[in-house]
């Protein structure tokens, strides 16, 4: 058994000394992830902060348009938010394409940013990972990877990043507020993710003891044109094989601009700059969206088990375009 210890902070600045003082520490807010690690062994943290009480939990229109969602924020409030169903609609989608309403009513936006891989070989606590142990190999690699990653993998890893509510944010050019001991700075979320490369351990910007505060969303008029689509094995509570969140800016039948970030096929939430730009000034046809996605998909990767990802993700792609265009 792992014993640890259990803190509940008032303040941002109580938080950082408990996360930063000697020996392995975790932030706790709705726990639907952390909690599954550390019966499952991955995660054996000797002290639990809590953080839900540092008033991280409201969401604010911002002065000069947008909306600031707080740390804390439960999906379900956030997936029903007027304001997010009238000028996000596609994070509203998203976040009630994933888990349960349990789970939905329990986790949070940081939580869901630092949603960790559901491999199973890096959750088993027997398998050798590299995300889980730096440099004991990646079991996924020559073994049963039909859930895996095609885009952004390395030799290293090629775990999948699960959530869907970060899929639709990266296509909202969300920006990530972080607070630590040397002060508070911002980061767009697309960059708030690294590869994993050499280091697979490493999934974020994040400096030791450094808190998610918040999430910006802008005023982007056009982002009330969206859409969410998943394909999945099963329509009820399952992660996706393969997810498009799309945002359309469509003038005179033609895309003037566009935001496309693709889910359940990458190491990491993927904002796919490749598609974009194929898409930019053409016409909304058959052909433009077959087009851009095979431009985002030319540098996938395929295993053993997972190549029909690739076709997948295509067809996803194109039917969360086609829907989004079809919006009034």
């Amino acid at each position: 058994m792992n014993y640890f210890s259990y803190t509940v902070a008032t303040q941002p600045d109580e938080a950082f000394r408990e996360r930063t003082s000697p020996g392995r520490s975790a932030y706790l807010a709705g726990g639907t992830n952390l909690i599954d690690h550390i019966k499952l062994g991955v995660e054996q943290p000797q002290r639990l902060i809590d953080v839900r009480k540092l008033g991280f939990d409201r969401i604010e229109a911002l002065p000069g348009g947008g909306l600031r969602i707080g740390a804390t924020v439960r999906n379900t409030a956030l997936a029903y938010d007027e304001r997010v169903l009238k000028n996000y609609p596609v994070l509203s989608q998203a976040i009630l394409s994933g888990a349960s309403p349990q789970l939905r009513n329990s986790a949070t936006t940081a939580g869901n940013l630092l949603q960790r891989t559901r491999c199973s070989y890096f959750r088993d606590g027997l398998s050798p990972c590299n995300k889980r142990q730096a440099g004991t190999g990646c079991a996924a690699l020559a073994g049963f990877n039909r859930t895996h990653a095609v885009l952004g993998t390395s030799e290293r890893c090629i775990a999948t990043h699960p959530s869907d509510m970060d899929v639709a944010m990266i296509a909202l050019d969300a920006v990530v507020r972080l607070r630590g001991a040397s002060g508070e700075r911002t980061v767009p979320l697309q960059d708030f993710y690294v590869a994993y490369g050499e280091d697979p351990v490493k999934e974020n910007v994040l400096e030791p003891g450094e808190l998610i505060t918040a999430v910006d969303l802008p005023a982007t008029e056009w982002f009330a044109r969206s859409h969410y689509f998943k394909a999945r094995d099963r329509a009820s509570y399952e992660f996706a094989l393969s997810s498009a969140a799309v945002a359309l800016d469509l003038r005179d039948g033609v895309v003037r601009d566009c935001r496309i970030a693709l889910g359940g096929v990458a190491t990491k939430p993927w904002r796919a700059h490749a598609a974009e730009n194929a898409l930019r000034g053409t016409r909304p046809t058959e052909q433009a969206f077959r087009a851009a996605a095979d431009a985002e998909l030319s540098s996938a990767v395929s295993r053993a088990h997972n190549g029909f990802k690739i076709d997948l993700c295509r067809g996803t792609l194109m039917q969360a375009l086609h829907t989004t265009v079809a919006l009034a």
